[in-house]
């Protein structure tokens, strides 16, 4: 998948634009209904999907012009405003879920190309992994909702890097084991490499180290179950 932050702005938007679409044929009954996040509803990750929007504005509008904007207030504000939208009818959870991506698609239209290059402090990374960001919080947290979205909807591209990225940071606790996805050439490793080899399609190594899936047509060598990754949030 490019690193490009605009090509993949185009990733965002058809991805968005894509969950709307699906969610507006939903009854308002779902908003209460629970989704794949323990303790979580799926009204809980529509409102989570909106204020992290906001939350990327607010790191895009940092690089752009280099005043201190941090995503979140503080990681008790972020809850609560997911506490207190979580309920809203669909119909308004919506609206306020495209609002606020066209608030973020317009701050990244807004980036002169040198502030793609913006360190953020405190993220370990430059403004050009924003649009990476909210791409994956898109397609993850689709999964999530527990409509008709699974991984294997995922584009190959996207679970590549999604599995690359766990590799390289790894959730707290993740075992050490090596990870053989069919048709790529190298093996990648987690941790030392001591623990057992996990083999089968990208996609669903990647849904199973996020705890987005069950690894159930995953191989493990030597013979015996499967590692406990530790769930992505």
């Amino acid at each position: 998948m490019t690193m490009d932050p605009l090509v993949l702005m185009t990733d965002v938007e058809e991805s968005t634009e894509a969950l709307l679409r699906e969610a507006d044929g939903w009854d308002d009954g779902v908003i209460a209904a629970p989704s794949a996040l323990p303790g979580w509803t799926a009204g809980h990750v529509l409102t989570h999907l909106a204020r992290n929007a906001d939350a990327l504005t607010n790191l895009l509008v940092w690089a752009r012009t280099g005043v201190e904007t941090p995503a979140y207030a503080s990681a008790e504000a972020r809850d609560r405003d997911i506490e207190a939208g979580c309920r809203r009818p669909l119909a308004e959870q919506l609206t306020d879920l495209r609002a606020a991506h066209e608030r973020f698609a317009d701050a990244a239209a807004a980036m002169p190309a040198a502030a793609w290059i913006f360190p953020l402090p405190g993220i370990g990374q430059s403004a050009a992994w924003v649009p990476w960001a909210r791409l994956r919080e898109v397609e993850v947290h689709r999964v999530d909702l527990g409509r008709d979205y699974t991984p294997l909807e995922w584009s190959d591209a996207f679970a590549l890097r999604l599995l690359r990225e766990l590799v390289a940071s790894p959730p707290r606790d993740t075992p050490a084991m090596v990870l053989r996805p069919l048709g790529l050439e190298h093996a990648l490793t987690i941790g030392d490499g001591s623990g057992p080899v996990v083999g089968g399609p990208t996609k669903s190594l990647a849904a199973w180290l996020t705890g987005r899936g069950d690894g159930a047509d995953l191989t493990v060598s030597p013979d015996g179950e499967l590692p406990q990754p530790a769930r992505w949030k």
